[in-house]
């Protein structure tokens, strides 16, 4: 497996709209700038009978930005939209200028080959005082692609819950307590 670079993400770009809008400022020699999308989804209060089950509040930050409490939790999704090809992976880090400021990308960010959509985000302010501030359209990580050494027997496309989801996505796995999950 190699990582593929600038001149690379191009062509894949060109050849399978790796990345929807792509903007070349946001090209860097072995990756690519994501930004925030328009909505997050924020850890609320579960209320009924249900009340083990998370809910969240959807919030839109197109006009106002949002301000994430001290260890809070909130999704998000990327601006663009990827297609990974079967033949590529990616994988989804956050940007080193925001982890200095307190934010925390949590361990999820393996994208499969074959998916494609927004990628959802798993975010949260490290901070013990101070908020951090989401804002559509800010950058906020970056997507690193690799080649694999062979293609899959069946992509992602054929096989995920989360394919052709466009915005931020809650999970779909369902969990039975008696069973583990679903």
């Amino acid at each position: 497996m190699s990582t593929i670079v600038d001149h690379q993400i191009i062509q894949c770009v060109r050849k399978f709209r790796l990345i929807e809008p792509f903007n070349e400022t946001q090209l860097n020699p072995a990756s690519y700038d994501v930004r925030l999308g328009p909505i997050i989804l924020v850890e609320g209060l579960a209320i009924g009978p249900e009340e083990s089950r998370q809910r969240w509040q959807q919030v839109d930050i197109s006009k106002e930005p949002y301000s994430m409490k001290p260890n809070e939790f909130v999704l998000a999704s990327t601006e663009e939209y990827i297609n990974v090809p079967p033949h590529l992976e990616a994988v989804f880090q956050l940007k080193s200028s925001r982890g200095r400021e307190g934010y925390e990308h949590a361990l999820a960010g393996y994208i499969d080959p074959g998916f494609s959509g927004n990628v959802t985000l798993e975010l949260s302010n490290l901070n013990q005082r101070h908020t951090l501030a989401l804002a559509h359209g800010m950058l906020i990580g970056q997507l690193r692609f690799s080649v694999l050494d062979s293609t899959p027997l069946h992509s992602y496309a054929e096989t995920g819950h989360y394919n052709g989801d466009v915005g931020v996505q809650p999970s779909k796995v369902g969990i039975m307590p008696e069973y583990g999950e679903k």
